[in-house]
């Protein structure tokens, strides 16, 4: 089973000198979103890839977004019909490749008196929608009546409501995805490393001809040669086009999007809502397992790219737009149980607002051959990665005769999917929660599993069967780092609380309450120092207060 490939990093000094002797058809810096998708794109046809992450996979922008696999409904009041009907075409391809990861998710959109949404132009831009989405069957828009609507989500302002609009999304996992794109690309002979940031580029005549970089772990440099290296590191793209002296004409303009979490029975709507704030923007609100999650600002931001955070202004920003809509909800700081703040790489355009800039990607070639690619969505990853691996495909039949094959990813299902449809997700979701019940976990656990890891949950069973713990949920949390240590190059307790799980996102309590046998493992499998646990414990203790600490002090 696909699952099962060894992906760690176990061993790592001897994985780095390995993949330095190599020579490469292709080095994709960046192991987001957008750099995962390109190394899959690549290696499934025929290129020899290696893909090279400075952080950890996903740690940038493709952990931090609305974990939404979504039309871009705003995008036609833009006029912006091509990014509707390939982002919204995209969503229905990546939910069949993952249906346990890309999950159908209504929205309903209220219409309310004076808001950016009137009823004509709603149900004729959730018509234009769903013809440019291709969208089918029961996933078509409806228009409801107010009486409808507030059946859906009592929650609604009575007073100032004249009904919704409902249409279908698709809710994700974002880091999730990004590293099921890279562990499918394994199959097709992809080397991965995080942790080993690109410092330099070979230069051979004077071509890129390769890539320096920097092992995070262990702090040795290394050399790799490569025919041709794309640069898709996202709000980092302009420093690698620097280094390489070409940061010339368009430019990045990165935008701060924040998301706070509230425990389900503080924000209890009963499905996810689209929704007006009086200054014009629009807000998500959507449900997740024990909590709901609302998002999102969209501010210009100029700081530390490595170390984004969400402040007070931005917290009482979502909180007021929340209260402002649902009457009866009352949220305050308190209420804050986590957090996230990430970047958006978006393409600068002069006099644009940031909720007004443009999300195309964009490729950018330099004269020394190095194609850095930026801007764009979550849900068209796949398509960027197609484009951007066309053009490499063109230079190389140009530059050796060598003819690749056409993209294939929208047929390569990805690991941990062997479902076909999302009932069949459902079905097994059901037939693990029959399995684990006994032992007192919850459908809700189930559920986690299932969405988390697919059919690599059987994996995770076996080796919580395997373990000896009183607890069950110490001994699944267990197999749970076990398995992403041993499969998910999971290096440190951050990686595997925040990327592999999101569980400091959506289930922060049990980050405190099993964060020491979590910590155990990683000593296991690694062999850290007690001072190097001792770090990680400290760093972890840090995130835990930076995502949920949002008394007025820290104003």
């Amino acid at each position: 089973m696909t699952e099962n490939i060894t992906f760690s990093n176990v061993g790592r000094k001897e994985t780095l000198n390995k993949i330095a002797k190599e020579t490469y058809d292709l080095v994709v810096i960046g192991g987001g979103i957008t750099g995962a998708g390109i190394a899959l794109d690549a290696s499934s046809r025929g290129m020899k890839v290696l893909l090279l992450e400075k952080g950890d996979f996903a740690s940038g922008t493709s952990s931090k977004s609305t974990k939404l696999i979504h039309g871009g409904l705003r995008y036609l009041k833009q006029f912006d019909f091509w990014l509707v009907k390939e982002v919204g075409s995209e969503r229905a391809i990546v939910h069949k490749l993952a249906p346990h990861l890309v999950i159908p998710e209504k929205m309903l959109l209220p219409l309310i008196e004076g808001g950016s949404y009137g009823k004509w132009l709603t149900s004729i831009g959730l018509k234009v929608y769903d013809i440019l989405a291709q969208v089918e069957g029961d996933d078509k828009r409806q228009m409801l009546e107010k009486k409808e609507a507030l059946k859906l989500e009592p929650l609604l302002p009575k007073k100032i409501l004249n009904g919704a609009g409902y249409y279908a999304e698709y809710r994700t996992d974002d880091a999730r995805l990004t590293l099921e794109n890279i562990k499918t690309s394994l199959q097709f002979g992809t080397k991965a490393i995080n942790y080993a940031q690109v410092t330099d580029f070979i230069y051979k005549d004077e071509r890129v001809a390769g890539v320096k970089f920097h092992d995070g772990v262990f702090g040795d440099d290394y050399e790799v040669s490569s025919q041709y290296v794309i640069n898709a590191a996202g709000p980092w793209v302009d420093e690698l086009r620097s280094v390489n002296q070409s940061k010339k004409g368009k430019r990045l303009h990165l935008t701060k999007g924040v998301h706070l979490v509230f425990p389900r029975e503080k924000l209890p709507v009963q499905q996810s809502v689209y929704f007006d704030i009086p200054d014009g923007r629009m807000m998500f609100a959507i449900p997740r397992g024990k909590v709901t999650y609302i998002g999102t600002t969209d501010t210009n931001y100029n700081s530390d790219k490595d170390h984004v955070t969400t402040d007070i202004a931005d917290a009482i920003y979502l909180i007021t737009a929340v209260n402002h809509m649902f009457p009866d909800i009352h949220l305050e700081l308190d209420d804050i149980i986590s957090s996230w703040a990430g970047l958006r790489p978006l393409i600068h355009e002069e006099g644009k607002s940031a909720s007004e800039l443009s999300r195309k990607d964009e490729i950018f070639t330099s004269d020394t051959g190095l194609v850095s690619i930026a801007g764009g969505k979550l849900t068209g990853y796949r398509k960027m990665a197609e484009r951007v691996v066309n053009r490499i495909a063109k230079q190389m039949e140009e530059d050796h005769g060598r003819k690749l094959e056409a993209c294939t990813t929208d047929k390569i299902r990805l690991c941990g999917s062997d479902f076909k449809k999302f009932k069949h997700v459902k079905k097994f979701i059901a037939m693990v929660y029959d399995r684990i019940h006994d032992s007192g976990f919850s459908e809700y656990d189930a559920w986690y599993l299932v969405t988390t890891y697919g059919i690599q949950t059987e994996t995770i069973l076996e080796r919580y069967a395997q373990l000896n713990s009183a607890d069950p949920f110490e001994r699944m949390i267990r197999a749970e780092a076990q398995f992403t240590i041993a499969h998910e190059m999971a290096l440190n307790p951050m990686d595997f609380f925040i990327r592999r799980t999101g569980r400091l996102y959506f289930d922060i309590d049990s980050v405190r309450k099993y964060m020491e046998p979590v910590l155990e493992e990683f000593q296991t499998a690694y062999g850290y120092s007690s001072e190097e646990m001792d770090a990680f414990r400290a760093e972890m203790e840090g995130e835990l207060k930076e995502h949920s600490n949002f008394s007025l002090d820290r104003a």
